[in-house]
């Protein structure tokens, strides 16, 4: 029974997987059932099975786990350094080398998705807008708590030009726009870091 249990989760751990690798390489349109279950290497019933919702129900397990594991990313990335600006430089470049490991042809699920939304998939707005809200949270973390909003508005700002660098990184093949997009934000945060102390 406990091997039974153990197989079911793995399963559904492979499915949830394969639904992200999907929806970061094409969005909500590249990840249909057919396509989940070719990818998971999962008998397609079972994907009713784990989700009786069907594909939005795993989409959205799919992005929310998604959600947790770039946070993670990012608040690794932050603390890996103690100044603002080497703060900047190193989330930049962690993700620099995330789009250059997937050889540019992956991009981040939750921004893929956000391209897809129609009337049909309605119900992922609160989905997608949790997750850019927990980044968003996470990167003001690290920009001290001294003025929450303005910490809270800077790191929108890094959010926005990491998802347009995303883009960019796709279309051109180099990493270049993470590096640039980093130099420029550590350079925006070393003064307003000055003026806070």
């Amino acid at each position: 029974m406990a091997r039974m249990a153990a197989a079911d989760n793995t399963s559904r751990q492979r499915m949830i997987d394969a639904a992200i690798t999907l929806m970061r390489g094409a969005g909500l349109s590249g990840a249909g059932i057919n396509e989940i279950v070719r990818e998971s290497g999962a008998p397609k019933g079972s994907v009713y099975h784990f989700f009786p919702g069907g594909k939005l129900a795993l989409v959205a397990e799919g992005l929310s786990v998604y959600a947790e594991r770039v946070r993670d990313f990012i608040d690794a990335a932050l603390a890996s350094r103690t100044a603002p600006e080497d703060k900047v430089r190193a989330l930049f470049a962690a993700f620099a080398r995330r789009v250059e490991q997937a050889d540019y042809l992956s991009s981040c699920a939750v921004g893929t998705v956000s391209l897809d939304l129609d009337e049909e998939v309605v119900g992922l707005h609160t989905v997608l807008s949790d997750a850019f809200a927990s980044w968003t949270g996470c990167i003001a973390s690290h920009f001290g708590p001294g003025d929450g909003e303005r910490a809270r508005s800077f790191a929108s700002f890094v959010l926005t030009a990491m998802e347009g660098a995303y883009i960019r990184c796709r279309a051109e093949r180099s990493k270049q726009a993470f590096i640039e997009a980093g130099e420029w934000l550590a350079a925006i945060v070393r003064p307003a870091a000055g003026r806070s102390q």
